[in-house]
């Protein structure tokens, strides 16, 4: 077969599980509004949420999200207007989410970590266009942000505060509050704004709790969800309904999810799209969700997988990376454990097979995605060959090539190059940036993801770098995801992360500098010096000589993003 059409021909299909078949595009044909409807008439007593030990029934939320829908019509919301949703995975989170979707509204996911500044261009950003926004946020968000930019998001005109412990207790909250375990700010009346309490005012309200009549397409728009470039000002991607459909039901029929058959517990935050997607499925499949407001409290993570046993983890590598150093984590029963989904960043590949030896073997399957492709575009096999260290095989009714970023020509089976992507899953392009999206999406509709990977014979993907972080020495090409997997071998190094730094003495070229967080397991004796030494001699020994490190810095720990991926942009600066 020559070159030219090896990536048309699909030859990646005969490694799928027997069962999976590129899907019928009428069935992507419908808004999410609708593919949930039918679970909420099927599964009314069963639980749909759970959160610190409150349980939501799918008829609850079903009322609750039309109360939430009918307070933004009666509030002057139309269709196509957006409602940003500035919150850790709460109840509330979910309830905004599908009310705002029945509203006809479009949902933005922004998260709670982001400063003054960045919350304010994203809300300028959605409000452009004569598009009016609502923000629900926590009532310590309204606080400490946004009393400070009030008059400078003029297209924002109704805020809906909460708190994480709204729907706990009486008591639990006052406590909560007095020990510092809650946080809390004073919510003040805002000039030209409507200010709401999430529960007083909406869930306590006069509000409808019948559905709004409504009429979507699966060519809405419905989801503007920000993606942070490496450069300039993060963009919005763009979502219409049958992106979301397309990869909902891919990923399904992919995993062979079933109607009322599952239980899911995620610790990615719904704001960012993996979290946002599981989210969604899992209301759609009429399965009970555990929702995670603080990722990092492995214990709690521990407490509410012996309750509930969950079939299905999705976490970033970093929190099953965590979960494995919990002794707690190692003593459960993970019998009822199907799927582990991994996502969003590299998986070492050592801590891959010890998560197996606790978890169950050929139970971790890793993914690969982005916001701007709804976000799935590959996966490992359901119950056939799982490559660990791969992002496994393109998924249904995906075309998918390996292209030369500097020439655009497909690469050879094997080669490294970058990942670009068509099909249903595609966004729409960046809200405000057509300039952006002509460069991300090509006249023949592929998204140029960024991503440089290797695919092997059979159709399996390795990621081995961004087209942004690879390193150029001396004209060779540094795959710093490549470099990282062979140096996290050495038993010091308990997270590391490459970066290129302009070489003075050669224009053109870059050092490498490697950042170090010691494992601690590590025996350290406080000698740097020696250890970097070690290091380096290590790398040459594994090496090619331009992939070693010229520069060795030890962290106390290396900076992580909202979502638990290195943040390169940090290390840079």
């Amino acid at each position: 077969m020559s070159e030219e059409n090896v990536y048309a021909s699909k030859f990646w299909k005969k490694n799928w599980d027997p069962y999976v078949k590129d899907i019928d595009p009428k069935e992507f044909e419908t808004t999410y509004v609708d593919m949930i409807k039918q679970t909420f008439l099927d599964y009314p007593e069963k639980i749909a949420l759970a959160y610190l030990g409150k349980e939501v029934t799918f008829k609850e939320l079903d009322e609750m999200t039309n109360k939430f829908a009918n307070m933004l019509i009666a509030n002057g919301f139309k269709r196509g207007d957006v409602v940003g949703i500035n919150l850790p995975n709460t109840i509330e989170y979910i309830v905004s989410l599908i009310g705002a979707l029945r509203a006809g509204c479009i949902i933005s996911g922004v998260s709670p970590l982001l400063s003054a500044m960045q919350i304010e261009y994203q809300l300028n950003d959605l409000g452009s266009g004569g598009k009016k926004v609502a923000l629900v946020t926590l009532d310590a968000i309204f606080a400490g942000h946004i009393t400070k930019i009030a008059s400078k998001i003029g297209p924002t005109k109704l805020i809906i505060t909460t708190s994480v412990g709204s729907f706990l207790p009486k008591i639990i909250q006052i406590l909560g509050k007095a020990l510092g375990k809650i946080p809390k700010g004073k919510v003040t009346p805002l000039e030209g704004k409507t200010v709401l309490d999430f529960h007083k005012d909406v869930l306590n309200g006069d509000f409808s709790t019948d559905p709004p009549n409504i009429k979507l397409t699966p060519d809405d728009i419905g989801w503007i969800q920000y993606t942070g470039g490496t450069t300039g000002p993060p963009k919005g991607a763009m979502l219409n309904h049958r992106n979301v459909a397309s990869n909902i039901l891919s990923i399904a029929k992919w995993l062979q999810w079933e109607f009322g058959k599952g239980v899911l517990c995620s610790g990615f935050p719904i704001f960012h799209i993996a979290g946002l997607t599981v989210a969604e499925g899992a209301v759609y499949f009429g399965w009970p969700q555990i929702l995670i407001p603080n990722p990092r409290d492995t214990n709690h993570i521990v407490k509410e997988m012996k309750k509930y046993h969950p079939t299905n983890l999705v976490n970033v590598p970093s929190l099953y990376q965590m979960l494995i150093k919990n002794p707690k984590f190692k003593e459960l029963d993970h019998s009822a454990l199907g799927t582990c989904v991994s996502a969003a960043a590299p998986f070492p590949k050592e801590s891959q097979v010890e998560l197996e030896s606790i978890i169950g073997e050929g139970k971790l399957l890793e993914l690969y995605g982005m916001t701007e492709t709804s976000p799935v575009s590959t996966m490992n096999p359901s119950i056939g060959t799982k490559k660990l260290g791969t992002i496994g095989l393109p998924i249904q009714n995906v075309e998918l090539k390996i292209i030369d970023p500097e020439t655009g020509k497909e690469v050879p089976v094997g080669e490294p190059g970058e990942i670009c992507v068509k099909g249903p899953l595609v966004m729409q392009g960046y809200y405000n940036k057509p300039e952006e999206t002509k460069k991300a999406i090509d006249a023949d509709g592929y998204m140029h993801t960024g991503d440089v990977a290797l695919i092997d014979d059979d159709g399996y993907l390795k990621i081995v770098d961004r087209t942004k972080d690879m390193i150029i020495v001396g004209g060779f090409k540094v795959f710093s995801s490549k470099v990282e997997d062979v140096l996290a071998e050495h038993p010091a190094i308990g997270a590391i992360a490459l970066i290129g730094e302009p070489n003075p003495d050669r224009p053109g070229s870059e050092i490498v500098n490697a950042y170090i967080q010691l494992n601690p397991d590590y025996e350290y004796d406080g000698n740097e010096e020696a250890l970097k030494e070690d290091i380096i001699a290590f790398a040459k020994e594994k090496c090619s000589p331009y992939e070693v490190p010229k520069k060795v810095h030890v962290m106390d720990d290396i900076p992580l993003t909202a979502v638990g991926k290195v943040d390169k942009k940090v290390l840079r600066k």
